[in-house]
Order: structure tokens, then sequence, then C-alpha cells
């Protein structure tokens, strides 16, 4: 079952100093002028609904406590579908002249690809911002989202367009690390499962859920799944363009965003860090535009990579999520 966020076809803002404008007439006039150029900016192709798969891995607490942690991993199979918001969002300024901002909202839905079973579900929007004078930064995107765990996130950062290809997509890992130390990097996989034996399929444990099929390199490096599929996508053909959204809560590299939870998540009195409390988020998105082949049309592709930061027990686990969807 496919659901989205709709917006009614008559509802739509009407900009700044348009007091008496016709919210109807506003919509009509966007859905007319398809000669100029998009206003959505970097986010343009993304309306409409894309499928596709992916893998999901997440440290959650484990109660009662004879171990801290249990480590699921999941193949996922996902539906996200926008929906564009009918005229420009209104901002009031103060300290510099308003702006206007365009945007659609979003409804994602992951699945276990094994277990059928409800993974994730995620309400928000994106929003394209114009460049501003005070702050003074350049046009960068938004996104706003609300996890029913009981987290809302608001990730701002940086959009960039480029032609041709193929470009590559980064490793990442999901190896834990105690507050007050550095992140650990891929090649100190072996050193950490050593704390950390979850980490490595070669040992069985009653505090890790597994797919059947699930290799240790994709535990070692979950971006090698979406890695695969980009390579497996090129065969025989090219990438045409492709669009890079990079977004993150922590105010780098644009002085906005943050994340908030539920007490529950974020209480910091007994254990250290909440009972798993999402401190940071950060998400690389990929619009690509591969070319057909065979009298084939173009395929839009959406790939992306997320970490979200959960802390709890004195330490940072990484949950991570990543999938390649195409629009349908």
């Amino acid at each position: 079952m496919t659901v989205s966020i709709q917006i009614d076809d008559d509802l739509a803002f009407t900009g700044l100093d348009t007091p008496h404008g016709d919210p109807a007439q506003a919509a009509a006039a966007m859905r007319a002028a398809p000669e100029q150029a998009d206003p959505l900016g970097p986010l343009a192709p993304l309306p409409g609904t894309w499928k596709g798969d992916g893998f999901n891995a997440i440290w959650r607490p484990h109660h009662p406590a004879s171990q801290d942690r249990f480590l699921e991993l999941n193949r996922t199979d996902e539906t996200l579908v926008f929906s564009p918001i009918n005229g420009p969002i209104p901002n009031r300024g103060l300290a510099m002249p308003d702006i206007e901002m365009f945007g659609v909202t979003y409804l994602q839905q992951i699945s276990g690809a094994v277990s059928k079973a409800l993974l994730h579900i995620e309400p928000g929007i994106w929003a394209s911002v114009p460049a501003t004078t005070d702050p003074s930064q350049p046009a960068t995107v938004v996104r706003m989202a609300s996890i029913p765990h009981g987290t809302v996130i608001l990730a701002q950062g940086t959009a960039a367009v480029v032609a041709g290809g193929p470009q590559t997509i980064p490793d990442n890992n999901i190896l834990p690390f105690f507050f007050g130390q550095p992140a650990p990097a891929n090649s100190d996989f072996d050193t950490v499962a050593q704390t950390f034996p979850e980490l490595d399929l070669s040992i069985s444990t009653r505090f890790r859920a597994e797919p059947p099929g699930l290799t240790q390199d994709i535990v070692k490096n979950p971006n090698s799944v979406i890695q695969k599929a980009l390579h497996d996508s090129l065969q025989g053909t090219s990438m045409k363009s492709r669009t890079s959204l990079f977004v993150s809560t922590t105010n780098n590299p644009t002085p906005g965003g943050g994340t908030a939870n539920t007490a529950f998540l974020s209480t910091s009195h007994n254990p250290p860090g909440g009972n798993a409390n999402a401190t940071k988020v950060e998400a690389r998105f990929w619009i690509e535009t591969i070319a057909g082949t065979g009298g084939r049309p173009d395929k839009l592709q959406l790939q992306y990579t997320q970490l979200v930061q959960l802390d709890f027990n004195g330490i940072h686990w990484p949950h991570v999520t990543v999938a390649t969807l195409v629009k349908q």
C-alpha cells in the first residue's frame, strides 16, 4: 500500500505581500508556467513515488541489562512519496528583507524485506531556501522530519548539480565509540569488534539479528549496498547528471538544525546518555539521471545514506540506513 501526504490542489501559500491573493489562483499559476525555472531548484526531480530496497543497521538498548546493546540488521523495502507544496512559503525577515521558500511534503515507509514488518515511518518536508544576507549564507536545502519513536529533526545543508559521471559513494561504518573519543575509521573494524563482537558475523550471539545471506562486507561498510547498486545500474549505460544533497543537524555546513527527543529517549540521569537519545543526524542524497538504452527512457534513481547517532550508556551508537530507489 502506497500512502502520501497530499495537499489539496486548490490550497496554496500566496507568497509575501499578497494578503488578498487567491490560493487557488496561486496554485494554478505555478502549474501553468512550466517554461520557467522550477522554484524547487535542486529538489525539482523529487515529486512522485520512489520505490526500492536497501539496508538498515541499528544498535538498540537491551533490557534487562545483562548486556547493554543489541545489534539489529535488516534488508529493507522502501516507498518514498513526495508531493509539491503549492505556492511559495513566506518567511518574514527583520534583519533582512523577507524570503520565500519552496518545498515538498514526503512520507517515507521502510519495511523488513524478509519479515515485512514496518521498521520506520517518517512524514516531513524538504524545502529549498534562497541565499540570505543576514545570516550571510548561500542557497541551502532543509529537511524537517518527524519520527514516531519520539524524535524530530531539522537538518540543513547544501546542494550541487554535477553533469556526467559516474560519481562515487564514500565508505561508512557502524562502529560504536565512547563519549569523548573520536569516531573510528573503517580500518579500525577488527579492533572495535574485539570489544563489540556482535559486529563479527562468524561469532554466534543472542544479541544480534540478521537476515539470511547478509555478508560481513556489508556490516563493515553499509554503503557497499548502494555502491553495488550504483555500479549495477550503470552497466551498459551512463549517468547524465547527479544532484547531491547533504544535510546535517550539527550546524555544519549551515548554522541551522538540531534534534529533539521525548523524555523517555533523552533522560540523562540513569543510564548516562538516556535510553536512546538521538543527538545527531547526517544524510547524503543523490538524485541520479541514468541514460536509457535500447529506446527506453532515462531512469531517475534516488540513493541515500543516513547516520543517526544514538547515545546510551556512555557510548555513541551509529544507526545507519541506506537505500536505492527508482522513480515510478
